[in-house]
């Protein structure tokens, strides 16, 4: 296995970039290659396929301002994280450098670039993030998780291959359960997930429109919500009062499988939640982050809202009055909800890994 030819794969260390990463080592390895990560000191709490001794660590520094001291910060940072990486390159000889997006991307791939190694981004937005924009003319191949990313653009569409979201195991296990509709007086599950930037938003609409249902769907609803621990008590207060069965945490590490047993999401759009919840194939509504440069999510939200798998509310408009709403016109037709799920689906792809692979390798000319 030692003379097998590495890949080296570069993701910054969230999870939103980690899962792909993970799930391309996954086939690449089933393939008989070997893998390393090259991401920043968050990868380190990661517990999924790379382990310790497969991981390095390069400096980076996420672009956070446009102040000359927040400039200069930013250019130090990736500079000395292209020295590294340069050292990466020339121990570790790999056939192809695989970046999944974000600013810790950037060294590796310009390292694999200045020592000739053929270089591939993942895009998993519906638009270019901007550490991908960079890349995007600086690498021999790109592969998106939509399709129609860089159509306008036929400088890089000539190299760019649609290839979906490679998925973990814990996805394409979901996927395989079928979408059941509630039935019209029966139990109705709703998840409620933010995410790092999205939890208070909810904590706040969330509640409150539950509190203005008819009380006879008070008694039909399961909700399970992340709720982060400053807003734990208030949000809680709330259910109990109402007498709603709800279950409530910081961090859900079997969010897949809650996905799929649930029949309505409520959630914010970053990428990988867009992917799976094409992959599995449920309804939902999404509320994209608001203020973003390049208004990603609220793109990514629009691929699901555009085939009618999800309803697509911008922030502004996401009240308590509005999602009360939606929530109550949903759970009063369930045929809506399984229609919703079967159209979800047709976004979603269970062979994105084997897909990228494909590409991986006819780079890296293995």
């Amino acid at each position: 296995m030692t003379d097998a030819p590495l890949i080296l794969l570069a993701a910054g260390g969230t999870g939103g970039h980690l899962f792909p990463a993970e799930a391309l080592g996954v086939e690449l390895m089933r393939r008989g290659l070997r893998v390393r990560l090259a991401t920043d000191a968050r990868a380190l709490r990661y517990s999924g396929l790379f382990s310790r001794g497969t991981i390095d660590v390069v400096p980076s520094e996420t672009l956070r301002g446009r102040t000359p001291w927040s400039l200069a910060r930013t250019a130090v940072m990736l500079a000395v994280g292209t020295a590294v990486s340069l050292h990466l390159m020339r121990r570790l000889r790999p056939r192809a450098v695989v970046g999944f997006g974000g600013y810790p991307t950037l060294p590796p791939l310009m390292a694999a670039r200045l020592t000739g190694v053929p270089g591939i981004i993942h895009e998993a937005n519906a638009v270019l993030g901007r550490a991908n924009r960079f890349l995007s003319r600086r690498v021999s191949a790109i592969a998106t998780s939509l399709p129609g990313v860089l159509d306008r653009d036929p400088a890089l569409s000539g190299k760019t291959t649609n290839v979906g979201t490679p998925m973990r195991p814990a996805i394409l296990a979901a996927a395989a359960v079928p979408y059941l509709a509630p039935e019209p007086t029966g139990t109705f599950r709703m998840l409620v997930v933010g995410g790092s930037q999205g939890a208070r938003v909810m904590a706040d609409i969330v509640p409150s429109a539950i509190e203005r249902l008819d009380p006879s769907l008070w008694n039909r609803l399961i909700v399970t919500q992340q709720v982060r621990e400053e807003d734990m008590a208030r949000v809680r207060a709330v259910y109990d009062r109402l007498g709603i069965n709800a279950e409530l945490a910081p961090f859900f590490t079997d969010l897949p499988a809650r996905l799929a047993s649930n029949h309505l999401i409520i959630s914010r759009s970053g990428a990988g939640t867009v992917a799976e919840l094409g992959a599995i194939g449920r309804p939902s509504i999404l509320v994209p982050l608001p203020g973003s440069i390049d208004q990603d999510q609220f793109a990514n939200a629009g691929v699901l809202a555009e085939v009618g798998g999800a309803l697509r509310i911008a922030q502004s408009d996401f009240t308590s009055e509005r999602l009360a709403t939606e929530i109550a016109a949903l759970a009063a037709e369930p045929a809506r909800l399984a229609a919703m799920a079967a159209y979800a689906r047709t976004v979603g792809r269970l062979d994105a890994a084997e897909k990228l692979a494909d590409l991986v390798m006819k780079v890296a000319g293995i």
